[in-house]
């Protein structure tokens, strides 16, 4: 009797698991630009952990269901990242645009204008309007006095007050916005030789912004973009390149 059961339970989840499979259909889709046509590149679904290729005139056939996440690389093109939904599986073709690549680097971490608010005027417009002794009175220095002072000077030491207090205000509300995909690619690239990515981490030359948004994808690639992180970041790459490699070998 406890035999038959296990072999009951172990069929159950056999089939829950073929479900699963079964639930990813073959996605036909197109990767288009309006400029350059496209012929190559990779798509992968993160999901599913596979990738095919982009063949010619940017055709290309995967494995996916809804909210499967795709990533799409190509030589001279941006990567970019798709969610997927129920009307772009449903589709007979299924297209992507996909940008032509910006060598320029941009900013990754980008803060937030700090404004400094005006000092106090009430105060301060009384010191701008005064003018100067009267033409008839004892000629004087207006410009420096004995004592080093500036008569009806502005008061810096007050300034400098003011304006550390509403940086020491504001210090806790400036805060850095979220680094997009193309910021984290970007900021690898500049910051690692293209030697790391083909011979420490075996990759090909058109594989390497794939991988990187592929790594983008994970929260934890955006907590080592400081400099002195940089050794910890290396090493976030290494361990997702083991999986990575793994897509490689299902795509096989």
């Amino acid at each position: 009797m406890k035999n038959r059961l296990g072999i009951l339970v172990v069929c159950l989840f056999c089939q829950i698991a073929l479900g699963q499979n079964n639930s990813r259909k073959p996605l036909h889709g197109q990767v288009v630009n309006s400029k350059l046509a496209i012929e190559s590149g990779y798509v992968m679904n993160i999901n599913a952990n596979v990738r095919t290729f982009i063949g010619s005139g940017g055709l290309f056939d995967i494995m996916a269901k809804p909210k499967d996440t795709l990533l799409f690389t190509g030589l001279a093109f941006q990567a970019k990242k798709v969610v997927l939904t129920e009307k772009d599986c449903s589709n007979v073709l299924f297209v992507v645009q996909l940008d032509l690549a910006n060598n320029q680097l941009k900013e990754v971490v980008v803060r937030k204008d700090l404004k400094v608010k005006s000092l106090d005027k009430d105060t301060q417009k009384y010191v701008d309007m005064q003018f100067e002794d009267d033409k008839q009175s004892t000629a004087k220095n207006i410009a420096m006095y004995s004592d080093q002072t500036i008569k009806y000077g502005t008061d810096f030491v007050r300034i400098f007050k003011d304006v550390k207090k509403i940086l020491t205000k504001n210090k806790d509300e400036v805060k850095p916005e979220v680094i997009d995909d193309m910021a984290f690619i970007q900021y690898s690239r500049a910051n690692f030789s293209p030697d790391f990515f083909t011979k420490t981490l075996g990759l090909k030359n058109d594989e390497i912004d794939l991988f990187l948004m592929y790594c983008s994808n994970d929260p934890e690639s955006k907590r080592h973009l400081k400099p002195e992180e940089k050794f910890e970041l290396m090493d976030f790459m290494v361990n997702k390149n083991k999986e990575f490699q793994k897509a490689n070998v299902a795509e096989k």
